[in-house]
């Protein structure tokens, strides 16, 4: 297969039609960044509120810089993996520091926190038009199934290999405009189940089409197996204010969050009644919280009262906003 063939396929695919998402009207490559940023672990039409939120009160690196911890913590509460938005703050400072601008270059882009080699590549590719092809979850799938390569995709020298067809694949004269299209490509048709061959740009350069092995690819083999937890969340309501703990500054996730209760975490609470369940994912942990309205007697040391307007401003939990909607009350 010819390289440019695979190009000239998905870029006209791509440019007759695409999801209208709004980090793709922009060559700024601080939007790119907190786009690729968000977009990790986290679903394009979930990202896109949030995306505009934080660029609002955050619309450059010298505004994130000079934000508080906590004002970044609470922006980005909601989206997880709460590393994400600390890196993103620290980044934006050593950006500050050396003068103000964002780096043009994939190393220097890739040399700041938080970013690995996808993210360096999409940043540079399509804010500048630097030649790096990007290698995520769904341009590894692609790849896998246009090669018909059975390669396990957790191993590094099997991404090294996908990375390099991919970088084969690459238009040099629109860099960016590829990556974008290759992306949305693995993400909208070349489904991890259920791919959409017969409408696919590149269904007659496809090996496992052809051989009949897409639905088998990729192949990833280290599978950790799912833990399940159950749980019980607290919700103390009282005078239009939700009782609320924070974090300890040493923990190891979500550290200084403010969260609902565990029923252990609050002796002497006597539970009302169950108001609902819901579930939480984490990596490979699977949680189902049940909700219970509780009552408190006594005053709580180390709790503090929050009203929902409060609660817009403090870095608050995505379990803690799971569990309020269940008792129905709303934390925009």
């Amino acid at each position: 297969m010819k390289a440019p063939s695979v190009a000239r396929l998905l870029l006209a695919w791509y440019r007759k039609g695409h999801r209208d998402l709004p980090w793709r009207s922009t060559k700024d490559p601080y939007r790119i960044w907190v786009s690729e940023i968000m977009l990790q672990q986290t679903r394009a039409q979930a990202v896109i509120p949030y995306y505009e939120r934080f660029l609002r009160r955050f619309p450059n690196p010298q505004a994130l810089a000079s934000a508080s911890e906590d004002e970044v913590l609470a922006a980005w509460s909601g989206l997880g993996y709460y590393a994400r938005a600390r890196n993103l703050r620290r980044a934006a400072q050593r950006i500050c520091v050396t003068g103000g601008d964002f780096p043009r270059e994939y190393e220097p882009i890739r040399a700041l926190p938080g970013i690995g080699d996808y993210t360096a590549a999409a940043i540079a590719s399509i804010a500048f038009g630097a030649r790096h092809a990007v290698l995520d979850g769904n341009v590894l799938r692609v790849v896998a199934r246009v090669e018909n390569d059975s390669g396990d995709i957790a191993s590094a020298r099997t991404r090294e290999r996908f990375r390099a067809v991919a970088g084969e694949w690459l238009d040099p004269s629109d860099p960016g405009e590829f990556n974008q299209a290759l992306m949305e490509l693995g993400a909208t048709v070349c489904l991890a189940k259920n791919p959409l061959c017969l409408v696919c740009p590149l269904s007659e350069r496809c090996r496992a089409r052809a051989e009949g092995t897409a639905h088998q690819l990729p192949v990833k083999l280290r599978k950790v197996e799912p833990v399940h937890i159950q749980s019980t969340l607290l919700v103390v309501h009282r005078g239009g204010r939700v009782l609320l703990r924070q974090r300890e500054r040493e923990a190891r996730r979500m550290a200084r969050f403010w969260e609902l209760p565990a029923p252990e975490q609050l002796p002497g609470a006597r539970v009302v009644e169950i108001l609902g369940t819901f579930r939480h994912t984490i990596t490979h942990h699977r949680y189902t919280f049940a909700v219970a309205q509780a009552s408190v007697s006594a005053r709580c040391a180390g709790f503090r009262w929050f009203t929902v307007r409060q609660m817009r401003e403090i870095p608050l939990s995505t379990t803690a906003r799971k569990a309020l909607a269940v008792a129905k009350i709303i934390v925009p």
